[in-house]
């Protein structure tokens, strides 16, 4: 790869590849060893699976917390993060990594951002979260003008016919971001029509939104068809622009839906990338670690969470966070070669609480 020695370049002492709960607690942990971390996702928020797939599900096995759902289990890591001020470049996932004769690695991001990281953390889960695109003919060309799979920027959203394509939790927010837009006097971003499009007249959803979303339908703010797309109606010219779409019911009965700006929710499937071809030791397309120091078969690469695998495995949050713990601590020991490693308790160290911006608590 072109190196990324640029005036752009990011010099950092850590690189974490994913921000979802293990990639976050990768950083805190990293923090606690006085070792600053940037941190790179695919996604446009920080959360990974929590945010992606269980936003408002309940969590059980979080240790001393009774339950909490994976948006607040996310809130809390992000909380507990903010003393070391990581910065995220989210949007982006990391397309390419290469070795320095110095022992650094240069890394570009698909949005084109370069680093230099003396250790890089790829807490990836068990890939970049994609989203599921439409299967449908000829719509390749509308993507990024009138399809979408997270909803765009409000300008684009005013006055247009705006179609929801999904049945599950982050379809039914998306339409329930538009109805609330629309209600909101004098907003810029109210469409002129809002259509949910859903394959089954059921919905997967939290109960309260589901609630919000009947009663907008009710109102006649928000239209709910059953079907699928077929095809497309565009016009002419170049480049076309989409118009409608067929649609074909649970009953065979096919119809047009007029529309000019889609938004799919179809949710996302995870995919190891560009990581497989960087030249690490994998199994079943998983990253192959010690797990002593959850270093890779390339030394100063690291990985933890669901991404990798040793003997005894267990996919679990918690397994990960064991995992950052130690990657962080073998870490240290490798940028810091001329310095003792020491085992610090929060409870008791100053040093720790300094770096936590806490006051150490006074001797009895």
């Amino acid at each position: 790869m072109p190196s990324a020695d640029t005036p752009s370049a990011i010099d950092c002492d850590a690189l974490v590849i994913g921000a979802g709960p293990v990639g976050l607690f990768q950083v805190f942990q990293l923090g606690l060893q006085g070792v600053h971390a940037e941190v790179v996702d695919a996604l446009p928020v920080p959360g990974g699976q929590c945010i992606e797939l269980y936003a408002d599900k309940p969590i059980y096995d979080i240790p001393a917390v009774q339950v909490c759902t994976g948006r607040e289990l996310v809130e809390r890591l992000l909380r507990q993060i903010a003393p070391f001020a990581p910065r995220f470049h989210l949007g982006q996932e990391v397309s390419a990594l290469a070795p320095r004769d110095d022992g650094r690695f240069d890394l570009r991001t698909s949005a084109g951002q370069a680093f230099i990281a003396r250790s890089v953390f790829i807490a990836g889960g068990v890939g970049a979260f994609q989203p599921r695109q439409l299967k449908v003919d000829g719509i390749e060309r509308h993507v990024g003008r009138q399809v979408f799979y997270r909803l765009p920027a409000p300008a684009l959203l005013a006055g247009r016919q705006v179609l929801v394509v999904g049945g599950e939790d982050a379809a039914v927010d998306a339409v329930l971001q538009l109805a609330d837009a629309s209600d909101e006097p004098g907003s810029t971003a109210r469409p002129a029509r809002i259509t949910l499009l859903h394959r089954r007249a059921t919905l997967t959803a939290e109960a309260g939104a589901l609630a919000r979303l009947q009663a907008h339908v009710a109102s006649g703010l928000v239209h709910f068809e059953v079907g699928q797309i077929l095809g497309l109606a565009q016009s002419d010219g170049e480049p076309p622009l989409l118009t409608a779409v067929q649609v074909i019911g649970d009953d065979d009965h096919q119809r047009h839906l007029a529309t000019d700006l889609i938004v799919a929710c179809l949710g996302v499937s995870p995919k190891l990338g560009p990581i497989a071809t960087w030249g690490l030791a994998l199994e079943r397309r998983q990253l192959v670690v010690d797990a002593a120091h959850f270093e890779t078969s390339t030394p100063g690469i690291f990985a933890v969470g669901d991404v990798v695998t040793y003997p005894g495995k267990k996919k679990l949050i918690l397994c990960g966070f064991h995992e950052a713990t130690l990657a962080a601590f073998a870490a240290a020991a490798r940028l810091r070669p001329d310095q003792p490693v020491l085992l610090q308790y929060t409870t008791t160290s100053p040093r720790l609480h300094q770096l936590l911006g806490v006051a150490t608590p006074a001797k009895a």
